[in-house]
């Protein structure tokens, strides 16, 4: 992501030639976020592409005071889903899914906090600094139109709930984020889930062949 421009190059010969169905990025790089204008010639071919973008969670470029003397808090705990979901909020706030409606996000980790906070995100953004910063939708709508979601690392039935209702039953991806969680765990956690057999199929299969295209072929 260093070049933008050559990004798109490489998404568009993996998924071309090589036959990817998407990509992933690490989070920011060098300390720049992928909301910024920089951008766009990747988030334009990503459209173009209906290549679904999975933002895997990493460290903030800096270290905030709040996790000083914490070691604990840094990392998977806490730092991670705080610092990739307010990675996917800027691409939200700062207008890229008005610009390329297409474009699709994927977060692991039962959407690294999102789903819970979908009313607040519509209620304070009527009434936050957000100086010159426009929004043709509310911001829950490209969370729920741009963004899926996987279980990966969450095995717990409440959690699941919430995505499911906050995100819609179409939105919602098992995974089972190996090797820091056990395969057999997640196996388990998915079969036996308090859901329906109907969201079950969706979030095992059904979602991921749909929202990957994985039967797709690019010429």
């Amino acid at each position: 992501m260093q070049n933008p421009a050559e990004a798109a190059d490489e998404l568009d010969r993996c998924m071309r030639d090589l036959k990817f169905q998407g990509g992933m990025i690490n989070g920011q790089t060098n300390g720049e976020y992928l909301d910024l204008d920089k951008y766009s010639v990747f988030w334009e071919r990503a459209a173009a592409l209906e290549a679904p973008i999975y933002l895997h969670p990493g460290n903030p470029v800096d270290h905030p005071a709040v996790y000083a003397g914490h070691s604990e808090l840094w990392g998977p705990v806490c730092s991670w889903a705080f610092e990739t979901a307010t990675h996917a909020l800027r691409l939200v706030f700062g207008g890229v899914f008005d610009r390329y409606p297409k474009a699709r996000l994927v977060l692991g980790h039962m959407g690294e906090t999102l789903p819970l906070s979908l009313w607040r995100f519509d209620s304070r953004w009527g009434v936050c600094n957000r100086g010159s910063r426009t929004l043709a939708q509310m911001p829950s709508f490209y969370i729920k139109r741009n963004i899926a979601i996987t279980t990966s690392g969450v095995c717990a039935d409440a959690p699941l709930r919430c995505a499911l209702d906050a995100m819609g039953e179409d939105n919602v991806m098992f995974s089972v984020d190996y090797p820091f969680e056990k395969t057999d765990l997640a196996a388990h956690f998915i079969e036996q889930a308090k859901v329906s057999e109907k969201e079950r199929v969706k979030v095992a299969s059904e979602n991921a062949k749909r929202i990957l295209r994985l039967n797709r072929e690019i010429g």
